[in-house]
């Protein structure tokens, strides 16, 4: 019966082609009679029971007849019609209940103003035309026109902000890719597009405190980061060339600037000039541990090494979380290690243990600091001893961090045929279980084993 109905649908579209002003909204609403009541109440009902078929005349003929007596019958219109087009087999009826679902919006749109005062949530424009093109991703298939779609979700996107919604952003980087795939010109745009999504959800993130909706957050974060790791994109390379020219233009812009660094982070693209360039250029604006941080890289492959260690005490300093921190400071031990400042390498890693107890790769990295320097006596013998300190911090890290187990124990079995013989050892009157206190720089005791 359901679709005798199609063309009252099509004729409702054509009644109230006019907001109607409040006062006429009022009276429109007094006058509905208990038929409109009654259907209401009855598609209500049906719909709460999940009886979408049986719900689609009444709730058509409200639609038709008074699309007023109630501010959720455009809602109530797109949960039937979804229903319906789920359980449609035939395709030419599949088409005709696609067109009824995006005929509901325009006529939303059309009735947006007045919808807006009865409603206890008003909507916009921009919320109307996300919420149409998200219906022909799903429903569209193969009839979508991509470049109008993706122009309704771009306009979409700026006003997205609740957790519930952002099904939008998902949207706009799953077309943007299908058009990039489709037009090798849409590159810089699709990252662009990408960086958009992410500085949006992430706003959302900050706002949301509802378990739920961090839950779907992050769901929608992970699609978003793996459909522009999969764009071919994702390189640094890449990025390199997308963004170097454009960050000089961009140096003043904050905003822009924290979303290519965020970006480059995250695809592990901190080598690269692009992102020099913009951490520089943000911290000159806004020093943040993470532009400190950029800078920080940034010095250190000039080998600054002075430049970078302060950078890497700003990003420690700005850093509001304990763990971060940690990382951080790991991060400082490893550049100073490279450049075998082992002393100083040493402070950074203690720092890291100090935020993070579980910071087990800072005391392998410390253990590799000692078996890099062994030599601080004449005695060979003592030198070896070295290994027995180097040995103790392996121990420690498999006890902080349960998952360097194994290469923790690969190191340790190096590093033990590396210490003093037993004869050696006597005849510098040392045994198993005497402490030995290691020179030079390291200047710390250890135990004979």
């Amino acid at each position: 019966m359901r679709m005798n109905y199609w063309h009252i649908f099509i004729c409702s579209i054509l009644l109230f082609t006019v907001s109607p002003a409040k006062g006429k909204i009022a009276e429109l609403q007094e006058q509905d009679g208990p038929e409109i009541k009654h259907n209401i109440e009855l598609y209500s009902r049906l719909i709460k029971a999940g009886e979408f078929e049986n719900a689609y005349e009444p709730w058509l003929y409200v639609f038709t007849h008074s699309p007023l007596a109630t501010p959720d019958v455009c809602t109530d219109g797109t949960k039937i019609l979804h229903a319906l087009i789920a359980a449609e087999q035939d395709s030419a009826e599949h088409q005709k209940l696609f067109e009824q679902l995006t005929a509901i919006y325009d006529r939303q749109a059309e009735l947006l103003d007045s919808l807006n005062v009865i409603s206890k949530k008003p909507v916009t424009l921009q919320e109307i035309r996300g919420r149409k093109a998200h219906e022909y991703v799903v429903f569209a298939g193969d009839q979508m026109d991509t470049d109008t779609v993706y122009q309704m979700l771009q306009d979409a996107v700026p006003v997205t902000d609740e957790a519930s919604e952002c099904y939008m952003l998902q949207d706009l980087i799953n077309i943007s890719l299908k058009k990039l795939q489709a037009d090798n010109t849409h590159k810089k745009q699709f990252v662009l597009d990408f960086l958009t999504v992410s500085g949006r959800l992430a706003q959302i993130k900050d706002k949301t405190q509802d378990e739920k909706g961090r839950q779907f957050l992050k769901i929608v974060e992970n699609d978003v980061n793996s459909c522009f790791i999969n764009s071919g994109m994702a390189g640094c390379e890449n990025m390199q060339k997308a963004f170097k020219p454009e960050i000089e233009a961009n140096r003043h812009n904050l905003v822009y600037l924290k979303q290519i660094i965020s970006i480059m982070e995250r695809l592990k693209c901190t080598d690269d000039e692009a992102y020099f360039a913009a951490s520089e250029a943000a911290y000159s604006i806004e020093p943040t541990a993470e532009t400190a941080l950029g800078c920080a890289y940034m010095f250190y492959k000039q080998d600054s090494i002075g430049k970078s260690q302060h950078f890497f005490d700003q990003a420690i300093e700005l850093e509001k979380d304990t763990l971060t921190k940690a990382k951080n400071s790991y991060e400082a031990a490893v550049m100073l290690y490279s450049k075998k400042h082992f002393s100083k390498a040493r402070e950074y890693a203690q720092k890291a243990l100090s935020f993070d107890p579980k910071c087990g790769k800072a005391y392998m990295l410390i253990a590799q600091m000692y078996a890099s320097s062994p030599n601080w006596s004449d005695e060979a013998t003592l030198n070896k001893c070295t290994y027995y300190a180097a040995i103790d911090k392996l121990q420690q890290a498999k006890a902080a961090d349960p998952r360097l187990t194994d290469e923790a124990q690969r190191l340790i079995v190096t590093y033990a045929t590396k210490v003093p013989k037993k004869e050696d050892l006597f005849f510098l009157g040392l045994k198993k279980g005497n402490a030995v206190t290691i020179g030079g720089w390291i200047k710390e005791k250890t135990t004979i084993k």
